[in-house]
């Protein structure tokens, strides 16, 4: 199906990619003619989207709609799914991530991932679960991984917390500080892109205002992409919106428009709560 979109939207054709290239762009990904399987299911259908750095892209839709399926086709996790498979183009930085040569696990160095549940790794103190990417990569420098450490932990606003307790195991902090160690942990190999399903659907408001807080002051650095069910999150801390319906991306624009005065009738009554 066609994307409706304003001319604001990221939406484009190939074709309009590739003449914008000897021009000066933000463009940090290109998606492409993406689509996603399970075996024969068809989960995530033919989805164009252009993504600029620094911002903060939502992504919304009725649950089962494709959301948490299409962000893991970014880093590549999806196939790892048995039976699982992905046909088109996810360019990063004018690298196909899909192409032969790709190696998947550096990709994901590139494109990291906070899931929905934080998810420390158990065995590890606060210190070793945000340089785990780093120690996986040979680097054992001391001085190296201190100053990772205080340098994530700050961007992830948990220092303060957690400064004088950094040998304590990483599941000894609550909910929403485990939520933001994983934040740590991810920012620690230096992404540009930074995929979130759903990260404070387990949370309290209080932890929940301070993980979207974290991503508004995150964008200055990086790229996130989120998904979420909360509409008034993705009005609060978004650039742009995706609306995701039965596998398509229905309606991708700037967030006030798509909350103001989308152009699908679809988009119009998911976000009036008339159906989803």
């Amino acid at each position: 199906m066609q994307v409706k979109t304003s001319k604001a939207s990221k939406t484009t054709t190939a074709a309009n990619s590739l003449e914008s290239d000897n021009s000066e762009s933000k463009t940090i990904l290109t998606i492409r003619d993406l689509n996603a399987y399970f075996g024969d299911f068809h989960a995530v259908k033919n989805v164009n989207m252009d993504v600029d750095a620094n911002e903060v892209v939502a992504l919304i839709g009725p649950s089962g709609c494709g959301k948490s399926t299409y962000i893991r086709t970014l880093n590549r996790l999806h196939e790892e799914i048995d039976g699982a498979t992905v046909s088109g183009e996810v360019v990063l930085n004018g690298e196909n991530i899909y192409a032969g040569h790709a190696d998947p696990v550096s990709i994901r160095t590139k494109v990291g991932m906070v899931f929905q549940k934080p998810n420390p790794f158990p065995s590890m103190t606060i210190f070793d679960n945000v340089v785990a990417g780093l120690k996986l990569a040979g680097i054992r420098k001391r001085s190296v991984l201190e100053e990772t450490v205080e340098r994530c932990l700050k961007q992830a606003a948990l220092w303060d917390e957690v400064k004088d307790k950094l040998k304590e195991p990483g599941m000894s902090l609550s909910g929403g500080q485990q939520q933001r160690l994983c934040i740590a942990r991810t920012l620690a190999v230096n992404p540009p892109v930074v995929l979130m399903d759903e990260p404070t659907s387990a949370l309290d408001p209080i932890s929940t205002s301070k993980i979207e807080e974290l991503i508004t002051e995150l964008k200055t650095q990086v790229t996130v992409i989120i998904v979420t069910h909360n509409m008034q999150q993705a009005s609060r801390i978004s650039d742009r919106t995706a609306f995701f319906y039965l596998g398509e991306l229905i309606e991708y624009d700037e967030t006030k428009q798509i909350f103001m005065d989308p152009k699908e009738d679809r988009t119009e009554r998911y976000i009036s709560g008339r159906f989803g």
